[in-house]
């Protein structure tokens, strides 16, 4: 009952400050909000459901981290320097225990440029074996990228790749806590990565689930994959509590609805296009209305519906 207290509580408490137009929730730190205790022991701190930008300093993913009584884990290294050595400083108002590991949930910016903070801490970094072989071979482009929107505030960053890889699953005992990490199928990029707490019932789902903005399909996003790893590894979990890859703790009711459903009902707007004849052109505009409530549908909706289609063109 504490644990489900504790997580309502969260999820009240920030609901209504979920909105990619608060540039900055935490003035007094380079986080844009500042870590909530989610369940007892395994804390978050929700990025903003905007693009990153300087006034997020590129906080726009969720950074989290478990006090498992032996040792912290931290799940993503963060999109700079800056703002894994902001994590620490609030990890350390938290517990005097030492980060023992640093797990990126892919190879994206805002997983892992922040391993160069970590990497001169001496902290293993872990990431799957896709993951990793896209650090190595986007590092430096996506590095680029980070300090044309973050300027001064990218100082330091260097790309640090993992120091351990893993494959279909790693295991870790420390403390109080099980802890498996995860690699369930092919979902929204290479690498993609949950880290799954049992005894708990919480997983911490990385780019696997969407719920307060509208998850993006990249070039090498297959959303039929996706739907299939959801069916066949992650709904199987039966998570009680969840904490996405972006916005506030949640259910998988939820997730669900803003994930797999509305993966379900783009491909069946496309395949309708697709009977009906219909182009590329005409494609970008199909109806995706109710799905408009979400943070990023201006940025994303049109180009997730081109992207399907060309995946749907010559199934």
């Amino acid at each position: 009952m504490r644990i489900a207290g504790v997580f309502l509580s969260v999820c009240l408490a920030t609901t209504a400050l979920a909105s990619e137009d608060i540039a900055d929730q935490y003035p007094g730190s380079a986080l844009y909000s500042k870590p909530v205790e989610v369940i007892p022991h395994v804390w978050s701190a929700i990025g903003a459901t905007a693009p990153p930008t300087y006034e997020n300093s590129g906080h726009n993913n969720n950074l989290s981290f478990i006090v498992t009584g032996d040792g912290v884990i931290v799940i993503n290294g963060g999109a700079a320097y800056i703002l894994a050595k902001a994590l620490h400083e609030e990890i350390r108002t938290v517990t005097d225990q030492p980060v023992k590991l640093v797990i990126d949930e892919n190879g994206q910016g805002h997983a892992m440029l922040g391993n160069s903070y970590w990497s001169e801490q001496g902290v293993p970094i872990l990431a799957h074996v896709d993951a990793a072989h896209e650090i190595e071979e986007r590092g430096n482009q996506i590095l680029e990228g980070m300090r044309r929107y973050n300027r001064d505030k990218a100082e330091g960053t260097f790309v640090a790749p993992p120091t351990q890889t893993f494959e279909d699953r790693h295991v870790i005992e420390m403390g109080d806590f099980r802890i498996e990490v995860l690699h369930l199928g092919p979902a929204h990029g290479p690498g993609d990565t949950q880290v799954w707490l049992p005894e708990q019932s919480l997983v911490i789902a990385g780019d696997m689930a969407f719920h307060e903005r509208m998850l993006p399909i990249f070039e090498d996003t297959i959303a039929a994959d996706w739907l299939e790893t959801w069916e066949t590894g992650f709904e199987a979990l039966n998570a009680t509590y969840v904490i996405p890859g972006h916005g506030h703790p949640t259910n998988m009711a939820q997730v669900r609805r803003y994930t797999r459903d509305y993966l379900l009902y783009l491909r069946e707007k496309i395949g309708a296009h697709l009977e009906d004849g219909g182009e590329l052109a005409d494609a970008y505009y199909v109806d995706q209305s109710p799905y408009a409530h979400l943070d990023t549908f201006e940025e994303l909706a049109t180009r997730n519906a081109g992207r399907v289609y060309e995946q749907m063109e010559f199934e």
